[in-house]
């Protein structure tokens, strides 16, 4: 496995790239929704990869290696020896598809030599618990899922994704790796403190919390955020996630987002699952904790790749947006710590998301995540 990394911003086009890669086999890029939204940019990796699969998405930000830009478009030629790719994508309108639409991709991608599955969706239009709920039902819970909901800045708009075309929205896609050869390490944690008192989901559907003990949830979430930051929301709530949990499973706990807010209804829509009964508390951030999240979420996925320092390495970093919100200049500190961790001779870039995807840290099942760092590692072993 070969990777070459490249960079387009507005002065200089596209960086030069080896001509040993234009047989590339997958293509990863990530940009601002501005930068993406007239296709060029695709057309243009086109042209340069004609036998590639082509997969990327808009963001809220974009990782190359230690550097986190707006304005670029990073970009990742890959060239895997023995590894089989498959890619599809999905449209949705609703996200009341979103379990069919999971389900419509995982079974398009499954086969007994199935290693892994890696999504990017849609980030506004999908109820991202059940877009992982369908593909999981489809292609069983063993078999690696990992990936990210787009973004969009801190506008919440219009996110965008293409897949093997110009990039769209109301699109969801997903490309599986096949066969013996290539190995797939994940990893996943945060980094947030809760605080403020535990408090009951006694009213939602879905990803749409209507009711904490029995009190809007909307009215709840202004007090704690105050009149300033309230006129902000649903941007504001980036800095303030909840943690939801079951109490009767511990390990069940992951952070969610705020979406979108109806201050007509006094609800609030997350980008995943709020379970009604289970209980919800508020976070804040603190920069070393979140420093830290980065790097054990590398250390996992470093410990579960299974490959040799001679084998090809690259890694693919998904992190919230909101963390970035937060952390400002000192971002950088995050990606840092992830890449010491994986090390420099591991290539990696990525992107600022609305929601992560990977299995959870202590239960192992995959789950939608928020307010996450997330790493997925790729080796291909030498036969």
């Amino acid at each position: 496995m070969r990777t070459q990394q490249a960079v387009w911003n507005s002065q200089t086009s596209w960086t030069s790239l080896k001509p040993e890669l234009k047989d590339a086999s997958l293509v990863l890029y990530f940009g601002a929704r501005q930068a993406l939204a007239c296709g060029a940019r695709y057309a243009e990796l086109r042209a340069m990869f004609p036998s590639a699969h082509i997969l990327g998405c808009s963001t809220g930000g974009q990782i190359n290696n230690n550097d986190v830009s707006d304005s670029e478009i990073i970009a990742a030629a890959i060239k895997f020896d023995s590894t089989r790719l498959s890619l599809c994508r999905h449209h949705i309108d609703d996200p009341l598809q979103s379990h069919s639409c999971g389900e419509a991709l995982g079974h398009a991608l499954k086969a007994d030599d199935l290693a892994g599955v890696f999504v990017l969706s849609d980030g506004l239009n999908v109820n991202g618990s059940e877009l992982v709920a369908g593909i999981i039902a489809a292609i069983g819970p063993n078999i690696p899922l990992t990936g990210g909901l787009a973004g969009d800045g801190s506008d919440f708009g219009v996110t965008l994704v293409g897949a093997d075309c110009a990039p769209q929205s109301h699109a969801v896609a997903a490309i599986g790796f096949y066969g013996s050869a290539i190995r797939i390490g994940h990893g996943s944690a945060g980094g947030w403190d809760v605080f403020g008192p535990r408090r009951r989901v006694t009213r939602s559907s879905g990803n749409v919390l209507f009711e904490l003990d029995g009190e809007p949830a909307l009215d709840l979430y202004e007090r704690y955020l105050g009149e300033e930051d309230s006129n902000g929301l649903p941007g504001s709530a980036l800095l303030f996630p909840i943690q939801v949990h079951d109490a009767a499973h511990p390990d069940s706990a992951v952070v969610r987002t705020v979406l979108a807010v109806d201050r007509a209804a006094r609800s609030m829509t997350f980008a995943g699952d709020v379970p009604q009964g289970w209980t919800a508390q508020l976070m804040r951030g603190n920069f070393d904790r979140l420093a830290g999240g980065a790097a054990d979420a590398a250390r996992q996925a470093t410990v579960g790749l299974d490959a040799s320092e001679e084998d090809g390495k690259f890694s693919i970093l998904v992190s919230c947006i909101g963390r970035r919100l937060l952390m400002g200049q000192r971002t950088t500190d995050e990606i840092e710590a992830a890449g010491a961790e994986l090390g420099a001779g591991t290539p990696r870039i990525g992107f600022y998301s609305y929601g992560e995807i990977s299995p959870h840290a202590k239960s192992g099942l995959c789950e939608l995540h928020n307010q996450t760092m997330t790493v997925t590692s790729f080796a291909e072993v030498r036969g």
